[in-house]
Protein backbone atom coordinates (compact mmCIF):
# COMPACT_ATOMS: atom_id res chain seq x y z
CA UNK A 1 0.00 0.00 0.00
CA UNK A 2 2.59 2.72 0.93
CA UNK A 3 4.45 1.86 -2.48
CA UNK A 4 1.18 2.32 -4.31
CA UNK A 5 0.43 5.46 -1.89
CA UNK A 6 3.96 7.07 -3.63
CA UNK A 7 3.19 5.96 -6.90
CA UNK A 8 0.06 8.29 -6.65
CA UNK A 9 1.94 10.85 -5.06
CA UNK A 10 4.75 10.94 -7.98
CA UNK A 11 1.89 10.76 -10.56
CA UNK A 12 0.11 13.96 -9.09
CA UNK A 13 3.24 15.78 -8.83
CA UNK A 14 4.18 15.34 -12.20
CA UNK A 15 0.52 16.15 -13.46
CA UNK A 16 0.72 19.49 -11.77
CA UNK A 17 4.20 20.11 -13.19
CA UNK A 18 2.86 19.67 -16.57
CA UNK A 19 0.01 21.35 -16.13
CA UNK A 20 1.62 24.11 -13.98
CA UNK A 21 -0.84 24.98 -11.30
CA UNK A 22 0.95 24.08 -8.44
CA UNK A 23 2.23 26.64 -6.08
CA UNK A 24 5.70 24.90 -5.48
CA UNK A 25 8.00 25.06 -8.93
CA UNK A 26 9.07 21.86 -8.81
CA UNK A 27 6.38 20.27 -7.41
CA UNK A 28 7.66 17.45 -4.93
CA UNK A 29 5.52 14.20 -3.66
CA UNK A 30 5.79 13.90 -0.28
CA UNK A 31 6.97 10.58 -0.76
CA UNK A 32 8.52 8.35 -3.71
CA UNK A 33 8.38 4.66 -4.51
CA UNK A 34 11.77 4.36 -3.23
CA UNK A 35 10.96 6.36 -0.06
CA UNK A 36 8.22 3.54 0.46
CA UNK A 37 10.61 0.77 -0.37
CA UNK A 38 13.37 1.67 1.76
CA UNK A 39 10.63 2.12 4.95
CA UNK A 40 9.14 -1.07 4.25
CA UNK A 41 12.34 -2.71 4.57
CA UNK A 42 12.56 -1.94 8.31
CA UNK A 43 8.79 -3.01 8.74
CA UNK A 44 8.39 -6.38 10.78
CA UNK A 45 4.89 -8.03 11.04
CA UNK A 46 4.04 -8.96 14.32
CA UNK A 47 0.96 -11.27 14.59
CA UNK A 48 -1.86 -9.90 17.19
CA UNK A 49 -1.56 -10.36 21.27
CA UNK A 50 2.11 -11.45 20.56
CA UNK A 51 4.53 -9.80 23.19
CA UNK A 52 7.31 -7.85 21.61
CA UNK A 53 9.62 -5.25 22.60
CA UNK A 54 10.12 -2.64 20.06
CA UNK A 55 12.75 -0.37 22.98
CA UNK A 56 14.71 -1.57 25.62
CA UNK A 57 12.73 -1.70 28.66
CA UNK A 58 8.93 -1.29 26.68
CA UNK A 59 6.65 -4.57 25.88
CA UNK A 60 4.33 -3.88 23.50
CA UNK A 61 0.93 -6.00 22.64
CA UNK A 62 -1.20 -5.61 19.54
CA UNK A 63 -4.92 -6.65 19.70
CA UNK A 64 -7.61 -6.30 16.93
CA UNK A 65 -9.77 -2.75 16.75
CA UNK A 66 -11.91 -4.05 13.83
CA UNK A 67 -11.43 -0.76 12.10
CA UNK A 68 -9.89 -1.69 8.79
CA UNK A 69 -8.27 -5.11 7.91
CA UNK A 70 -4.95 -4.96 10.01
CA UNK A 71 -5.84 -2.14 12.16
CA UNK A 72 -4.61 -2.37 15.88
CA UNK A 73 -5.24 -1.22 19.42
CA UNK A 74 -1.81 -1.30 21.09
CA UNK A 75 -0.84 -1.68 25.29
CA UNK A 76 2.91 -0.71 26.08
CA UNK A 77 4.62 -1.67 29.44
CA UNK A 78 6.96 -0.24 31.19
CA UNK A 79 7.89 -1.66 34.94
CA UNK A 80 4.47 -1.22 36.72
CA UNK A 81 2.54 1.37 34.22
CA UNK A 82 0.78 0.33 30.96
CA UNK A 83 -0.81 2.59 28.68
CA UNK A 84 -3.45 1.78 26.03
CA UNK A 85 -3.78 3.31 22.26
CA UNK A 86 -7.29 2.53 21.24
CA UNK A 87 -6.02 3.13 17.30
CA UNK A 88 -9.09 3.73 14.80
CA UNK A 89 -11.71 1.80 16.53
CA UNK A 90 -14.35 -0.07 14.37
CA UNK A 91 -18.33 -0.19 14.89
CA UNK A 92 -19.28 -3.71 16.69
CA UNK A 93 -22.19 -4.23 13.85
CA UNK A 94 -20.14 -4.53 10.90
CA UNK A 95 -21.18 -6.73 8.33
CA UNK A 96 -17.57 -7.47 7.18
CA UNK A 97 -14.86 -6.52 9.90
CA UNK A 98 -14.38 -8.41 12.99
CA UNK A 99 -15.47 -5.98 16.38
CA UNK A 100 -13.15 -4.68 18.61
CA UNK A 101 -11.47 -6.11 21.25
CA UNK A 102 -13.11 -5.70 24.33
CA UNK A 103 -10.92 -3.15 26.25
CA UNK A 104 -7.93 -4.45 28.05
CA UNK A 105 -6.96 -3.31 31.30
CA UNK A 106 -4.48 -0.40 31.29
CA UNK A 107 -3.00 2.33 33.56
CA UNK A 108 -3.88 5.37 31.18
CA UNK A 109 -6.00 5.04 27.69
CA UNK A 110 -5.65 7.11 25.04
CA UNK A 111 -8.74 6.58 23.02
CA UNK A 112 -9.61 8.13 19.57
CA UNK A 113 -12.78 10.86 18.85
CA UNK A 114 -13.48 10.49 15.17
CA UNK A 115 -17.45 10.41 15.42
CA UNK A 116 -16.54 11.72 19.60
CA UNK A 117 -20.10 13.92 19.05
CA UNK A 118 -22.73 12.43 16.60
CA UNK A 119 -24.47 9.02 15.97
CA UNK A 120 -24.22 7.05 12.91
CA UNK A 121 -28.11 7.20 10.69
CA UNK A 122 -29.33 3.62 11.53
CA UNK A 123 -31.02 3.63 8.40
CA UNK A 124 -30.05 0.25 6.18
CA UNK A 125 -27.47 1.21 3.80
CA UNK A 126 -28.82 -0.97 1.06
CA UNK A 127 -31.59 0.81 1.33
CA UNK A 128 -30.02 4.43 0.44
CA UNK A 129 -27.57 2.87 -1.93
CA UNK A 130 -30.36 1.69 -3.83
CA UNK A 131 -32.40 4.52 -3.70
CA UNK A 132 -28.82 6.68 -4.75
CA UNK A 133 -28.34 4.70 -7.48
CA UNK A 134 -31.92 4.51 -8.60
CA UNK A 135 -32.74 7.74 -8.81
CA UNK A 136 -29.23 8.53 -10.67
CA UNK A 137 -29.74 5.67 -13.18
CA UNK A 138 -33.20 7.28 -13.89
CA UNK A 139 -31.80 10.66 -15.01
CA UNK A 140 -28.94 9.19 -16.96
CA UNK A 141 -26.34 9.73 -14.82
CA UNK A 142 -23.16 8.12 -12.88
CA UNK A 143 -22.82 7.97 -9.40
CA UNK A 144 -19.16 9.01 -8.53
CA UNK A 145 -18.25 7.64 -4.91
CA UNK A 146 -14.71 8.60 -3.41
CA UNK A 147 -13.89 5.76 -1.46
CA UNK A 148 -11.12 4.83 0.84
CA UNK A 149 -8.91 2.23 -0.90
CA UNK A 150 -8.90 -0.33 2.36
CA UNK A 151 -12.27 -0.87 4.02
CA UNK A 152 -14.85 1.59 2.44
CA UNK A 153 -14.28 0.39 -0.95
CA UNK A 154 -14.80 -3.42 0.41
CA UNK A 155 -17.73 -2.26 2.36
CA UNK A 156 -19.41 -0.52 -0.67
CA UNK A 157 -18.74 -3.73 -2.99
CA UNK A 158 -20.20 -5.68 0.04
CA UNK A 159 -23.53 -3.70 -0.06
CA UNK A 160 -23.68 -3.62 -3.79
CA UNK A 161 -23.20 -7.68 -4.45
CA UNK A 162 -25.55 -8.11 -2.01
CA UNK A 163 -27.84 -5.71 -3.72
CA UNK A 164 -27.09 -7.21 -7.17
CA UNK A 165 -27.88 -10.30 -6.65
CA UNK A 166 -30.83 -9.49 -5.14
CA UNK A 167 -31.73 -8.20 -8.30
CA UNK A 168 -32.75 -4.60 -6.32
CA UNK A 169 -30.28 -2.50 -8.36
CA UNK A 170 -30.34 -0.92 -12.09
CA UNK A 171 -28.11 -3.13 -14.36
CA UNK A 172 -25.31 -0.89 -14.58
CA UNK A 173 -21.72 -1.28 -14.50
CA UNK A 174 -19.62 -0.78 -11.58
CA UNK A 175 -15.69 0.03 -11.82
CA UNK A 176 -13.40 -0.09 -8.68
CA UNK A 177 -10.90 3.00 -10.44
CA UNK A 178 -7.86 2.69 -7.59
CA UNK A 179 -4.87 0.07 -7.94
CA UNK A 180 -4.70 0.32 -4.44
CA UNK A 181 -7.99 -0.38 -3.67
CA UNK A 182 -7.61 -3.38 -5.95
CA UNK A 183 -4.78 -4.53 -4.06
CA UNK A 184 -6.72 -4.42 -1.17
CA UNK A 185 -9.77 -6.51 -2.01
CA UNK A 186 -7.67 -9.53 -3.19
CA UNK A 187 -5.78 -8.75 0.16
CA UNK A 188 -9.11 -9.21 2.09
CA UNK A 189 -9.62 -12.76 0.45
CA UNK A 190 -5.94 -14.22 1.67
CA UNK A 191 -6.81 -13.40 5.45
CA UNK A 192 -10.15 -14.96 5.45
CA UNK A 193 -9.49 -15.55 10.01
CA UNK A 194 -9.80 -11.21 10.11
CA UNK A 195 -13.07 -10.54 9.09
CA UNK A 196 -16.58 -12.13 8.93
CA UNK A 197 -16.53 -13.14 5.23
CA UNK A 198 -16.18 -17.06 4.05
CA UNK A 199 -14.21 -17.40 0.95
CA UNK A 200 -17.25 -17.64 -1.38
CA UNK A 201 -18.09 -14.69 -0.56
CA UNK A 202 -15.15 -12.89 -0.60
CA UNK A 203 -14.37 -14.07 -4.13
CA UNK A 204 -17.99 -12.90 -4.89
CA UNK A 205 -17.70 -9.44 -3.40
CA UNK A 206 -14.48 -8.89 -5.22
CA UNK A 207 -16.08 -9.76 -8.47
CA UNK A 208 -18.43 -7.55 -8.42
CA UNK A 209 -16.93 -4.47 -9.88
CA UNK A 210 -14.51 -4.10 -13.08
CA UNK A 211 -11.34 -3.25 -12.04
CA UNK A 212 -9.43 -0.66 -13.34
CA UNK A 213 -5.58 -0.67 -13.02
CA UNK A 214 -4.19 1.73 -16.08
CA UNK A 215 -4.57 5.16 -16.52
CA UNK A 216 -6.08 5.45 -19.71
CA UNK A 217 -8.94 2.78 -19.17
CA UNK A 218 -9.82 5.36 -16.00
CA UNK A 219 -9.81 8.33 -18.54
CA UNK A 220 -12.05 6.65 -20.80
CA UNK A 221 -14.39 6.24 -17.68
CA UNK A 222 -15.20 9.82 -18.20
CA UNK A 223 -16.20 9.93 -21.90
CA UNK A 224 -18.84 6.81 -21.52
CA UNK A 225 -22.07 8.00 -22.65
CA UNK A 226 -24.04 4.78 -20.24
CA UNK A 227 -24.71 5.56 -16.63
CA UNK A 228 -22.53 3.51 -14.33
CA UNK A 229 -21.23 3.28 -10.74
CA UNK A 230 -17.60 4.25 -10.14
CA UNK A 231 -15.59 3.66 -6.75
CA UNK A 232 -12.27 6.01 -6.57
CA UNK A 233 -9.92 7.11 -3.91
CA UNK A 234 -9.05 9.54 -2.28
CA UNK A 235 -11.91 9.04 -0.05
CA UNK A 236 -12.24 12.99 1.20
CA UNK A 237 -11.10 13.55 -2.22
CA UNK A 238 -7.47 15.10 -1.64
CA UNK A 239 -6.08 13.51 -4.17
CA UNK A 240 -5.76 10.12 -6.46
CA UNK A 241 -8.19 9.61 -9.26
CA UNK A 242 -11.30 10.68 -7.82
CA UNK A 243 -10.00 14.51 -8.80
CA UNK A 244 -9.80 13.54 -12.56
CA UNK A 245 -13.31 11.86 -12.49
CA UNK A 246 -15.23 15.23 -10.34
CA UNK A 247 -13.39 17.40 -12.72
CA UNK A 248 -14.92 15.65 -15.88
CA UNK A 249 -18.46 14.55 -13.99
CA UNK A 250 -19.21 17.11 -11.16
CA UNK A 251 -20.88 19.68 -13.50
CA UNK A 252 -23.53 17.61 -15.25
CA UNK A 253 -26.76 17.59 -13.03
CA UNK A 254 -27.53 14.15 -14.15
CA UNK A 255 -24.73 12.50 -12.08
CA UNK A 256 -24.47 12.00 -8.32
CA UNK A 257 -21.27 12.38 -5.73
CA UNK A 258 -21.76 10.11 -3.12
CA UNK A 259 -20.16 11.15 0.29
CA UNK A 260 -19.79 7.34 2.35
CA UNK A 261 -17.45 8.29 5.34
CA UNK A 262 -15.90 10.96 7.45
CA UNK A 263 -14.53 14.21 5.55
CA UNK A 264 -12.29 16.23 7.89
CA UNK A 265 -12.41 19.84 7.57
CA UNK A 266 -11.07 21.62 4.67
CA UNK A 267 -10.91 18.78 2.07
CA UNK A 268 -13.22 18.66 -0.84
CA UNK A 269 -15.04 16.37 0.65
CA UNK A 270 -15.91 18.64 3.02
CA UNK A 271 -16.82 21.37 1.09
CA UNK A 272 -18.82 19.30 -1.21
CA UNK A 273 -20.86 17.68 2.22
CA UNK A 274 -21.46 21.72 3.32
CA UNK A 275 -23.22 22.61 0.28
CA UNK A 276 -20.27 23.99 -2.10
CA UNK A 277 -21.46 24.39 -5.88
CA UNK A 278 -17.61 24.57 -6.97
CA UNK A 279 -14.53 23.12 -6.35
CA UNK A 280 -10.89 23.74 -7.04
CA UNK A 281 -9.33 20.67 -8.83
CA UNK A 282 -6.03 20.92 -10.31
CA UNK A 283 -6.14 24.68 -10.57
CA UNK A 284 -9.43 25.01 -12.06
CA UNK A 285 -12.78 25.82 -10.57
CA UNK A 286 -14.95 22.90 -11.55
CA UNK A 287 -18.86 24.14 -11.25
CA UNK A 288 -20.37 21.17 -9.09
CA UNK A 289 -23.96 20.49 -10.56
CA UNK A 290 -24.37 16.91 -9.52
CA UNK A 291 -26.35 15.63 -6.43
CA UNK A 292 -24.69 15.22 -3.49
CA UNK A 293 -25.65 12.27 -1.03
CA UNK A 294 -23.62 11.19 2.13
CA UNK A 295 -24.18 7.87 3.46
CA UNK A 296 -22.53 8.16 7.39
CA UNK A 297 -23.54 5.02 8.55
CA UNK A 298 -21.11 3.31 6.55
CA UNK A 299 -18.20 4.84 8.22
CA UNK A 300 -15.81 2.16 10.01
CA UNK A 301 -15.25 4.17 12.74
CA UNK A 302 -17.00 3.93 16.01
CA UNK A 303 -20.09 6.67 16.68
CA UNK A 304 -19.51 8.35 20.42
CA UNK A 305 -22.24 5.74 21.58
CA UNK A 306 -20.23 2.73 20.56
CA UNK A 307 -16.98 4.18 21.97
CA UNK A 308 -18.62 4.91 24.83
CA UNK A 309 -20.04 1.05 25.04
CA UNK A 310 -16.40 -0.02 24.33
CA UNK A 311 -15.32 1.86 27.24
CA UNK A 312 -17.81 0.22 29.94
CA UNK A 313 -17.09 -3.20 30.46
CA UNK A 314 -14.78 -4.79 32.89
CA UNK A 315 -15.23 -1.96 35.45
CA UNK A 316 -11.72 -0.97 35.43
CA UNK A 317 -10.87 2.69 35.99
CA UNK A 318 -7.95 4.12 34.20
CA UNK A 319 -5.80 6.92 36.29
CA UNK A 320 -6.27 9.02 32.81
CA UNK A 321 -8.23 8.65 29.64
CA UNK A 322 -6.54 11.11 27.09
CA UNK A 323 -8.99 11.68 24.02
CA UNK A 324 -7.19 12.24 20.79
CA UNK A 325 -7.63 11.85 16.89
CA UNK A 326 -10.94 14.42 16.25
CA UNK A 327 -11.83 17.96 15.43
CA UNK A 328 -11.94 19.83 18.41
CA UNK A 329 -15.92 19.57 18.92
CA UNK A 330 -15.38 16.24 18.61
CA UNK A 331 -12.64 15.36 21.55
CA UNK A 332 -14.34 17.86 23.57
CA UNK A 333 -17.39 16.16 24.09
CA UNK A 334 -16.44 12.85 23.94
CA UNK A 335 -14.13 14.05 26.75
CA UNK A 336 -17.06 15.51 28.90
CA UNK A 337 -19.66 12.29 28.21
CA UNK A 338 -15.83 10.33 29.66
CA UNK A 339 -16.41 12.98 32.88
CA UNK A 340 -19.97 12.66 33.23
CA UNK A 341 -21.36 9.00 32.31
CA UNK A 342 -18.09 7.01 33.26
CA UNK A 343 -16.95 9.63 36.31
CA UNK A 344 -13.70 9.22 35.05
CA UNK A 345 -10.50 11.32 34.72
CA UNK A 346 -10.06 12.45 30.79
CA UNK A 347 -8.72 15.57 29.05
CA UNK A 348 -8.34 16.24 25.32
CA UNK A 349 -4.79 17.40 25.23
CA UNK A 350 -3.67 20.44 22.74
CA UNK A 351 -1.28 20.19 19.95
CA UNK A 352 2.37 19.42 21.65
CA UNK A 353 1.05 19.34 25.05
CA UNK A 354 3.25 16.23 27.04
CA UNK A 355 2.30 14.90 30.15
CA UNK A 356 4.49 12.91 32.42
CA UNK A 357 2.81 9.55 33.35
Amino acid sequence: MLKDSGHLLERDAEFANRHGYSKHKPALPLYTVADAESAIRHIEAVDFRKAFSPIDGVTAQMFPAGHILGAAMIRLNQGETSILFSGDLGRPDDPIMLEPEARLLADYLVVESTYGNRKHDDVDPEVSLTETVTATVKRGGTVIVPAFAVGRAQSLLYYLHRLKKKKALPDVPIFLDSPMAVDASEIFCRHLGDHKLAAGECRELCATAHYVRGAEESKALDRQAMPSIIISASGMATGGRILHHLKALASDERNTILLTGFQASGTRGAQLLAGSRQLSIHGQVVPVNASIEAMHMLSAHADADEIIRWLTPGGHRPRQTFVVHGEVSASDTLCHRIRTELSWEAQAPEYAETFNL
